[in-house]
């Protein structure tokens, strides 16, 4: 098994949104904000080859988004799926699988590039895409709370792409893959656990989205439901630092990885560590 870092570049999101009831003068220090309040995170992707396969999980936001959306999130830096991939000695075509942890829009949009007609088609057009059904049904009839960040009009294209599966429903004969489900975030969230030899590293979408996010009250007010969240932080934080998992951040803007450790105040990060040191 290899793990290779995909970057997708960065964009904004307001501060107080990404760090919730923890109060501005704490987390400005974490991450600080410009004028607007935005601080800056990243869209950071994983690449897994095993077992003849290589695996996606999840794709950032791409470039197929209006100019609503570029406005309001700013994405910005060099790096795309493609050059990402390309650097590691990859095309689009030779990705066979892609997991979408959820469907918010900076994890899935990627999954799809404009055909040259100004409409949306599969930038993975050989690969099958994962999904679980609870949160896709939810994308499809979202609340108004999350409705800004599904566009379910470009979701459809992956629908009826007829390279969508999801997982409740199928096997994913991937032995070194694991998928745990969390709800606090969104409805039916996906963690994916990679087994490589004797290291596990987690991958923790929305749930945990940077090493600062370890911290038990640092939770998104994006969450529709933070004290699951804070329930479902607490088992997995126990469990990964008693079987020695490292976690790997999609939004983090400095940080890939991190072990971790036990203090006074609970679990906390480690050893801030890229994937290359792993």
């Amino acid at each position: 098994m290899k793990l290779y870092t995909i970057d997708t570049g960065f964009f904004k999101l307001d501060g107080g949104a990404m760090f919730g009831v923890v109060p501005k003068t704490l987390w400005e220090k974490l991450n600080p904000p410009d004028d607007k309040n935005l601080c800056t995170w990243a869209m950071r992707c994983l690449l897994v080859e095993d077992n003849g396969r290589l695996i996606l999980i999840d794709t950032g936001m791409g470039d197929f988004i209006d100019d609503t959306y570029r406005r309001r999130y700013q994405p910005s830096g060099d790096e795309t799926l493609e050059k990402s991939l390309n650097k590691h000695g990859f095309s689009v075509d030779d990705v066979t699988d892609v997991f979408l942890t959820h469907l918010h829009f900076d994890h899935c949009i990627g999954a799809l590039k404009n055909d040259g007609s100004g409409k949306p088609t599969l930038r993975f057009p050989r690969a099958t895409h994962w999904s679980s059904y609870a949160q896709w049904k939810w994308a499809l009839n979202p609340n108004a709370r999350e409705k800004a960040s599904y566009l379910k009009e470009y979701l459809t294209t992956i629908f009826n792409s007829g390279k969508l599966k999801f997982i409740e429903n199928e096997e994913l004969g991937m032995e070194n893959i694991e998928i745990e489900y969390v709800f606090g975030h969104t409805e039916s969230m996906m963690v994916c656990h990679i087994y490589k030899k004797k290291q596990t590293i987690s991958y923790c979408a929305d749930l945990i989205p940077s090493h600062h996010h370890i911290k038990l009250p640092y939770i998104m007010a994006y969450d529709i439901r933070p004290l699951e969240t804070l329930k479902e932080k607490t088992i997995f934080l126990e469990k990964a630092y008693e079987n020695d998992h490292i976690l790997f951040f999609e939004h983090d803007k400095d940080v890939e990885c991190c072990t971790l450790k036990r203090t006074d105040k609970g679990i906390d990060f480690d050893q801030l560590l890229t994937l290359k040191e792993i």
